[in-house]
């Protein structure tokens, strides 16, 4: 009997899972998620392997053998953990294959404190994608100016790329822009465009978190989904337009919206309100375990993106009487990023 997260698959919706430990490959978990859950996709970041080092006892031999070493703090770090990228792109690459290189990804982040350095952000971008060294690896950045700028040179480049912290319309169609700015400059040189995937993780209970206090209560846990489906709105025109149409006939991939930040926060709301009221097609969402064991328990699992869609302009038109929008996601972002840099600083002090 097909489960209630895998049912998810029937609206065109990949789900892929928000965590990433040696306990979660080597126990057979990651592998048991892809058949039983259809789980399509990992993501990582500081705060996931920061609590997988602290916690999972498979690293503790390597974390005291790693510090007797000269290398620096974040040569420890990826030592420790690109064996574990490696091996989940390993478990991955059936599904990478079967799917004609749609799914079976493994995202890893750069530093956090290369958000405002492009050409660092490119060069580490390159060494950590050869280190790496498997097709279905992801490279993950920061969606701030800067970054986006060093996507649009990572996409000319043939570098996968899962550019994250959106949290606003203006964000993330400056990515869209720069994705098919920089796939165009490779069909101008004869370069294949059909090798490449990308996602924008757009951030979604943060943002209800951060003004549900200054919303009516009717608005209140609805601006994030609201927002959402303005997104796959702008989505929808733009990829379905002549700017795309080329490309997409030499094989070019839309680049999906990823649902992240989907573990809700408000005990007022249900725990599974950004994976229930946003399954669409072509659409990814990446969930904590703990909201994916909901899901499992309890979800439903319907096309919802497009109920209501067209009331979404209205619905955020309201929104905007009480809150700036992109003045929020550019502050949301400068939020992220500082909880990737503590949680980055955490894992150096960690393996120091």
């Amino acid at each position: 009997m097909t489960n209630r997260v895998q049912a998810i698959k029937q609206f065109g919706q990949k789900i892929w899972i928000d965590n990433l430990s040696r306990e979660l490959i080597n126990s057979g978990k990651l592998a048991k998620l892809i058949e039983e859950d259809g789980i399509a996709g990992v993501t990582s970041n500081p705060t996931i392997f920061y609590k997988a080092i602290s916690t999972d006892k498979s690293y503790q031999d390597d974390l005291i053998k790693i510090k007797q070493t000269n290398l620096s703090p974040e040569a420890r770090y990826e030592h420790l953990v690109i064996p574990d990228i490696q091996a989940a792109c390993d478990v991955m690459l059936p599904l990478y294959t079967q799917s004609k290189f749609e799914d079976g990804y493994v995202s890893f982040e750069v530093s956090p404190h290369l958000s405002h350095d492009k050409q660092g952000t490119i060069d580490n971008a390159k060494r950590l994608w050869q280190k790496i060294n498997r097709p279905n690896l992801m490279i993950k950045i920061p969606a701030t100016t800067e970054g986006i700028e060093a996507f649009e040179q990572l996409i000319f480049d043939g570098i996968n790329v899962n550019i994250t912290l959106l949290f606003s319309l203006g964000q993330v169609i400056s990515t869209w822009n720069a994705y098919i700015n920089a796939l165009k400059k490779r069909f101008n040189r004869n370069l294949p465009v059909d090798t490449i995937k990308s996602v924008a993780s757009f951030f979604l209970s943060r943002i209800d978190s951060a003004i549900d206090n200054k919303l009516p209560e009717d608005l209140q846990g609805k601006a994030a989904i609201n927002l959402a489906k303005m997104a796959f709105l702008a989505y929808s025109e733009l990829f379905s337009s002549e700017t795309f149409s080329t490309l997409k006939r030499y094989g070019a991939r839309e680049q999906y919206l990823l649902w992240a930040s989907t573990g809700t926060k408000n005990p007022k709301y249900s725990d599974v309100l950004y994976i229930e009221e946003l399954i669409g097609n072509p659409t990814i969402n990446t969930a904590p375990d703990a909201t994916l064991d909901a899901f499992r328990d309890h979800g439903t699992a319907r096309s919802s993106l497009n109920e209501n869609i067209n009331l979404a302009p209205v619905n955020l038109e309201r929104v905007q009487q009480y809150v700036n929008m992109d003045e929020l996601g550019e502050q949301l972002q400068k939020d992220g990023l500082k909880l990737f840099e503590d949680s980055f600083d955490k894992l150096m002090e960690l393996v120091k």
